[in-house]
């Protein structure tokens, strides 16, 4: 959620060096922060987990047998 809020913000914007970059990349984070408190809110339990996305992706060799 974060990246894709930074990434549509910084279209818009379309910041100019480092300053504006970080500015923009902490906007991101602050919606997605939000984002995550309202789903938290709404659910009645943490949306955060110790895994990570790859823990749910398919093994390299796996992918090759299906091909």
């Amino acid at each position: 959620m974060a990246e894709a809020s930074t990434t549509e913000l910084s279209k818009q914007r379309n910041p100019k060096g480092y300053k504006q970059q970080t500015k923009v990349a902490k906007e991101g984070g602050s919606v997605a922060k939000a984002a995550r408190k309202q789903l938290k809110s709404k659910l009645g339990r943490s949306v955060i987990s110790k895994s990570k996305a790859s823990d749910y992706l398919l093994p390299e060799n796996t992918k090759e047998e299906k091909e």
